[in-house]
């Protein structure tokens, strides 16, 4: 993104205001806390900031403020114990803004806030104020922007305050505002709290910057979602609706296919190759690589792992911190977990289940299986119902199969143990010992026959 100059050439200061409860929410989280896309609404805002080489943002909590500051360390924080409003919380925020700063106001609960938005209104507060406001079909709620007869904004009215004629005005007041330093402590130290709320509104800075002559320039977002904030748990939803289909979309126009862009998440970061197909109900969470054409089928969660080039993953898969190469097929209904490394050309299939395991190039784990803290080699064949037995009730042990072996089907191989190159396991054996290079083994008991046998009958 090719963000607008900043002709300011003083430092940014960013000013989050942060402090509520969120009542409506029913969480014993800060407000603030509560997440979009697996991300505290504060830390989306933060990430708005980053790209603008701002000063070390200055944070006002209030309820949980301890668990404000533990989340975001390299934050400044300031307490507001009462709640009396928004130009209360720059007040009591003053002391903190450095001098010879422009200070850009905003709001731990409007998460979906870019970064390309504040840079223009940094970019409009230049010698004055700058101010984003948004035109909405229903402005209900939100502090009207008041107009003069040549256009020039003279002051916001808030709802509770405003006249009939101030409430048909469809530009409404975001919060978000930038100007000196100076000039926000001082007029923010002016402000009175008698109105209908009984609070000190940051809003009638506006009139006190007219009286003096500062110029006020207006902009706009890129999209009212920008600036809606979170309230209560529908909301929050709304939040997270919008903020993925802004992925999905930047997904589609860089040339991913997605079935349905209204159903998928990305809980984090999400890198994609040319040509990669997507499913219904795709959750990613965490850093997840996705190579060229690799195809994703419906409901499928990844988290923290990286799928190479031309890789399948049937449906119903859950794959979480693992490495999956080029050309592999896995699934439906597998679980891989933590340390699993799947080479080129290998296979896991149905209810398949694996953890801290290497599977070589050309290997297949195709049904029913489970494979924890094993090295597999290539081109071997692991049976449908095979377990290896990694785990003594104390410790975990390691299990080592070569190349070309094949494992037949219901098979417990109990660690440590090792299968050398070329070696064979019958159907229904039990492991314990190391088979050498091309050898067969087998534990079975010998079949009996009775002939004549009568089934037990119902009595």
């Amino acid at each position: 993104m090719d963000w607008p100059k900043l002709t300011n050439s003083m430092p940014i200061q960013p000013l989050i205001l942060a402090a509520g409860k969120g009542t409506r929410m029913k969480s014993d989280l800060p407000k603030v806390l509560l997440k979009i896309a697996g991300k505290p609404m504060l830390g989306h805002v933060l990430d708005a900031t980053k790209s603008l080489d701002t000063l070390a943002p200055i944070v006002v909590a209030g309820f949980g403020s301890a668990q404000v500051q533990s989340a975001y360390p390299e934050c400044v924080f300031v307490e507001q114990s009462e709640q009396l409003g928004t130009g209360h919380a720059v007040q009591i925020a003053g002391n903190n803004l450095p001098e010879g700063s422009t200070t850009i106001v905003l709001y731990g609960d409007v998460p979906l806030i870019q970064s390309e938005t504040l840079c223009k209104v940094i970019t409009a507060a230049e010698n004055g104020l700058g101010l984003l406001t948004v035109d909405l079909v229903d402005p209900s709620g939100y502090g009207r922007i008041v107009r003069g007869s040549q256009g020039a904004v003279t002051s916001i009215v808030e709802h509770k305050d405003a006249s009939t004629e101030e409430l048909a005005i469809t530009e409404v007041n975001t919060g978000i505002l930038a100007t000196s330093s100076e000039n926000l402590v001082r007029w923010v130290n002016q402000l009175s709290n008698e109105n209908a709320q009984g609070e000190y509104y940051l809003t009638d800075i506006i009139a006190m910057a007219v009286s003096e002559g500062i110029s006020i320039k207006t902009t706009n977002p890129g999209s009212s979602e920008e600036v809606m904030g979170a309230n209560d748990r529908i909301q929050l939803a709304e939040l997270e609706r919008a903020f993925q289909l802004r992925l999905a979309n930047k997904l589609m126009s860089n040339g991913t296919s997605l079935a349905d862009p209204n159903r998928i998440d990305i809980r984090g970061e999400l890198s994609v190759g040319t040509g990669v197909e997507i499913d219904i109900n795709a959750v990613f969470e965490g850093v997840v690589t996705l190579g060229n054409n690799v195809v994703i089928e419906p409901n499928c969660v990844i988290r923290n792992a990286s799928i190479g080039e031309g890789s399948t993953i049937k449906a119903f898969t859950h794959i979480e911190g693992a490495n999956i190469g080029a050309q592999v097929t896995v699934g439906p209904y597998a679980r891989l977990r933590d340390g699993s490394e799947l080479a080129d050309g290998s296979k896991v299939g149905n209810f398949v289940e694996t953890k801290k395991t290497k599977l070589g190039k050309g290997s297949k784990i195709n049904h029913l299986s489970y494979a924890g803290d094993a090295d597999i080699g290539e081109n071997t064949n692991i049976g449908a119902g095979t377990i290896t037995c990694n785990y003594d009730g104390v410790n975990k042990h390691k299990t080592k199969i070569g190349n070309n072996v094949f494992v037949g089907s219901n098979t417990a191989l109990v660690a440590p143990v090792e299968l050398a190159d070329g070696s064979t396991v019958g159907a229904g054996s039990t492991i314990t010992k190391d088979l050498e290079k091309e050898t067969l083994a087998l534990t079975r008991n010998k079949q009996i026959q009775v002939s004549g046998w009568k089934r037990p009958e119902k009595k």
